[in-house]
């Protein structure tokens, strides 16, 4: 009996998923980690005071791209094996139900350290655009498959050129031991060679 519970002790401890959380509120002077688009910039984006949901200061997501879905990278995953899972929350803003312009959070593979705008495969993301009625909370959960180490969080816009929304309050959650590099933390990083910071992974 004795033995017993102490395997069934090893199997619940080795069965415990820790995982660190990571928030950001553009409260600093950073936005974003990079953009994608057809649009030059594919975005505008800036740091906001109006409105905000928490906090003195939200970003400013304004569509530029005349065609396509544009993206503003906001949050990069690194040190991923298959099996773990990733969930992010956000707050969005727009007051226009059921029309533009709207978004949602996204997520595609990178599994280049050294290189922001790597590609391996989209990691799909959420369906719904929000309810368009103010500040709205919303998010995803991603799982790691087919050998991915990294991952990129997007908000992406569902508009046309000019039109714009806010979101404010990120919040990351990945297995310990991962990096989860948000726009500040990445500036600090760009400080330094990108063989300096892919030689970290």
């Amino acid at each position: 009996m004795k033995n017993l519970l102490f395997a069934v002790v090893l199997l619940a401890s080795a069965q415990l998923a820790f995982a660190d959380t990571v928030t950001y509120g553009w409260e600093g002077t950073e936005t974003v980690l990079a953009l994608y688009g057809t649009g030059e910039p594919p975005m505008n984006v800036a740091i906001a005071t109006d409105p905000v949901h928490s906090g003195s200061q939200s970003l400013y997501l304004e569509d530029n791209s005349p065609t396509g879905t544009p993206a503003a990278y906001i949050v990069w995953v690194l040190g991923l094996q298959d099996g773990d899972e990733v969930t992010a929350s956000i707050w969005r803003y727009d007051t226009t139900p059921s029309a533009s312009p709207s978004c949602r959070i996204w997520g595609h593979w990178n599994d280049d350290p050294g290189d922001v705008m790597g590609y391996n495969g989209s990691a799909s993301g959420e369906t719904d655009y929000g309810p368009g009625t103010g500040w709205d909370e919303t998010g995803y959960t991603w799982t790691v498959a087919d050998g991915h180490t990294g991952l990129i969080i997007e908000m992406r816009t569902y508009s046309s050129a000019g039109d714009a929304v806010w979101v404010d309050d990120l919040s990351v959650t990945a297995p310990s031991g991962c990096t989860i590099l948000t726009p500040d933390n990445f500036v600090s990083l760009q400080a330094s060679t990108w063989a300096e910071i892919k030689a970290q992974f």
